[in-house]
């Protein structure tokens, strides 16, 4: 890390190729169930404002992929985002009448969670 006029440290060691990736994952992943639940014919209002929500998440993980030194701090949203999908619809996809694609869902967020919050602890531990 070097130091800038004032003296304040600047810069960070860069985040690796394979958390880009792993962003850019996340963001096609917010792209396509965001696209469903928006354009989905048997959606009511309700699903198409999520669906929204979860397209509009798609560009922050963009962002962050593109610039991670620069927007992983947002990314504690996204982080709450994820662990709040996996659990409000765990009951729907691992309860009595479970869906697998609600199952999987619950999975591939809880995973993205994971992810992320790896990510975050590791900027932080460069600070």
């Amino acid at each position: 890390m070097s130091e800038g006029r004032l003296g304040a440290p600047i810069g960070r060691r860069p985040v690796g190729q394979g958390w880009r990736i792993f962003l850019w994952l996340v963001a096609s992943f917010n792209f396509v169930v965001g696209l469903i639940g928006m354009l989905s014919p048997v959606s009511n209002l309700d699903a198409r404002l999520i669906g929204l929500f979860v397209f509009a998440f798609a560009i922050v993980y963009v962002q962050a992929a593109r610039d991670p030194e620069r927007f992983a701090p947002v990314l504690w949203s996204g982080l709450i985002a994820k662990v709040g999908t996996a659990a409000l619809f765990a009951p729907l996809g691992f309860g009595s009448e479970g869906s697998l694609v609600v199952a999987g869902a619950v999975v591939v967020n809880g995973l993205f969670a994971v992810g992320l919050l790896a990510l975050l602890l590791s900027r932080e531990s460069d600070s």
